[in-house]
């Protein structure tokens, strides 16, 4: 079997989407989305989103599954870059590896792990492993929470880890790779529900100014859209709808 089936050695409990003791350090209230993006990665959808708040920025990817099984990890901008790079590292090494066969006769290590990486902030530590099995290869990254907790980890399909580390480098490019705290005091986002999507309004920054985010989630399946508008259009941008607000309001009855 190819490497398209791989990347599903996740038989074992992923963690859940509460909160857990090392979360707040990075994710938490009051938290700002500035840019996502969506990667489609043989059976698997990946969400990369740079988010902001009191403490400063970060990325959270999130990984779903083929039933809807959710896992995610929390990186701060520098161990992001970090883990980009390692990303490029481990390409290579895969690159240099024979067709993946499970009758191949080049026995993998028991462990199936084909090459390890840590990388170490504050008192996080992320685990890299490029890993093979029955099904191929793949990239387990896993996160270790602080005071003892479980271990939250993606597995990226081997053959996507070039799309998942150019997806990661654009977004490192527009928001930079340090760990600051915001500049100014941005507003609070805001979110409301129709029928059956979420619309969340988030404003944010980067180098070319601030700007409004308007994301629509659809509650069905989280099939996310946004539009991006910059600060100096927010006038604009409201004069149109209110226009059409007005127009609406005095539609005559039964129309």
């Amino acid at each position: 079997m190819s490497d398209r089936e791989s990347g599903d050695e996740q038989q074992q409990p992923q963690a859940q989407e509460a909160s857990d003791p090392g979360e707040s350090a990075l994710g938490g209230a009051a938290e700002q989305e500035l840019a996502t993006r969506t990667l489609h990665i043989q059976s698997k959808r990946f969400y990369l989103d740079v988010k902001q708040n009191r403490r400063g920025r970060f990325i959270k990817v999130a990984e779903v599954g083929a039933g809807g099984k959710k896992s995610r990890l929390l990186l701060a901008m520098s161990s992001a870059a970090e883990f980009r790079d390692f990303l490029s590292d481990f390409s290579e090494h895969y690159s240099r590896l024979g067709e993946h066969s499970p009758t191949n006769s080049e026995t993998p290590p028991e462990d199936g792990k084909l090459k390890s990486e840590i990388i170490v902030k504050d008192n996080r530590r992320y685990y890299l492993d490029l890993k093979e099995n029955q099904r191929g290869r793949f990239l387990r990254v896993s996160q270790t929470i602080p005071r003892g907790g479980p271990r939250s980890q993606i597995a990226i399909p081997a053959q996507g880890m070039i799309e998942f580390r150019d997806a990661l480098t654009e977004l490192l490019e527009e928001f930079g790779t340090d760990d600051q705290e915001p500049q100014n005091e941005l507003p609070e986002s805001r979110s409301m529900r129709v029928e059956n999507k979420m619309f969340y309004f988030d404003v944010g920054s980067n180098r070319r100014g601030v700007y409004l985010r308007v994301s629509e989630v659809s509650v069905r399946n989280n099939f996310r859209t946004a539009i991006t508008i910059p600060e100096r259009s927010w006038g604009r941008f409201r004069d149109i709808i209110s226009e059409f607000v007005d127009k609406a309001s005095t539609k005559p009855e039964g129309e």
